[in-house]
């Protein structure tokens, strides 16, 4: 009995340690709790590991003294000696129950309180935030919106978040159809966006990098491939990036690339698509004015090359089943112009 306790006891501890040492490897800025980038992710990073410990120590604890019994009363199979009564005995292991019943109590309350704490200071939402985003969930990707009162300074973008470091960021979040959930692990806590509510969270990023984020609430076939990127930038180069998107497309020179954009604009493409200075302007997909910019499309789920997004124009269902966006049927030139026209939408 002894050997078994033992050796569930150390598979436990080595899964925990393995758990440990793989989120050590993860790529910087990628979906990793442990590795936290601003004051919000920290705190939540804090409490895991306050849990952690305590768990760790009350397993520990636990185990020695299953370890110690299990010694103290080892006998063979062939020792038909009777129980005998032990009074004090049991006096002394109820005042030992009471007394790990009281200090139970006393830590899982300790940790309530700290929890509740911690997930008010992570919700909390300054009234006057400086920088304001509009995040809408769709199936299955996101419209990233940065309101102004001049339309014209109204930038709009998809499953990319741009913020400058160390200043405070409010997200107002809504969705667009079922119920998602807004989550980037090194950033901050999660938000749910319900339909016809809107709903608000605060963050601040201190680390500069590309953050991963995901829905973290099951909203259909794609659910899984609904995620989005939080860059964190200089202010200098936050301002240059929102300078750029505000920017209608450029006019193609190059011949194909002119061919490209007759192809966008005659071919089902323009029914659902965006591209600011052309007659495209439909919003039921996103907003393509800049897409050249973005290092990957779909959600986050493939990267922004030319044989990835040729794929993804073709045959989307390929990639993503179930998603909104319908199969193209182009030839082979087609496709190579429209893949040069919107290479140039940087």
């Amino acid at each position: 009995m002894t050997d078994l306790l033992f050796a569930d006891a150390t598979r436990m501890l080595a899964g925990w340690w393995a758990a440990l040492a793989f989120d050590s490897r993860l790529e910087h800025g990628r979906h990793a709790i442990l590795h936290p980038a601003g004051p919000e992710a920290g705190r939540i990073e804090w409490l895991y590991w306050l849990i952690f410990w305590i768990s760790l120590a009350v397993f520990v604890f636990m185990m020695g003294g299953y370890t110690i019994t299990a010694r103290r009363n080892l006998s063979r199979v062939s020792d038909r000696t009777m129980v005998i009564e032990d009074e004090p005995g049991d006096k002394r292991s109820a005042w030992f129950v009471g007394i790990a019943v009281g200090i139970t109590t006393a830590i899982l309350f300790l940790v309530l309180a700290l929890s509740v704490s911690a997930g008010r200071k992570v919700q909390d939402v300054p009234g006057n935030g400086p920088i304001a985003i509009q995040v809408t969930g769709h199936q299955w990707w996101w419209e990233v919106n940065y309101p102004n009162s001049e339309p014209d300074l109204r930038v709009t973008t998809a499953n990319e978040i741009h913020v400058p470091v160390h200043e405070r960021v409010n997200l107002i979040l809504q969705s667009g159809d079922v119920i998602h959930s807004f989550w980037a692990p090194n950033i901050t806590g999660k938000r749910d966006l319900i339909p016809g509510y809107s709903s608000s969270i605060s963050f601040q990023v201190d680390t500069p990098g590309v953050y991963h984020g995901q829905c973290a609430e099951f909203c259909g076939l794609q659910h899984a491939h609904m995620g989005f990127s939080i860059v964190a930038e200089s202010r200098e180069d936050f301002d240059a990036w929102q300078r750029d998107q505000l920017l209608a497309a450029a006019e193609p020179t190059d011949p194909q690339a002119v061919r490209g954009k007759q192809v966008f604009l005659t071919h089902p493409c323009v029914m659902c698509h965006t591209i600011r200075g052309t007659d495209a302007g439909s919003n039921m997909g996103p907003d393509l004015t800049h897409i050249a910019s973005r290092p990957r499309i779909a959600a986050d789920t493939l990267p922004n090359t030319p044989g990835a997004l040729g794929g993804w124009i073709l045959d989307p269902q390929a990639a993503k089943p179930g998603n909104h966006m319908a199969p193209n049927s182009l030839t082979g030139d087609e496709l190579q112009a429209l893949l040069s026209y919107l290479q140039t939408l940087k």
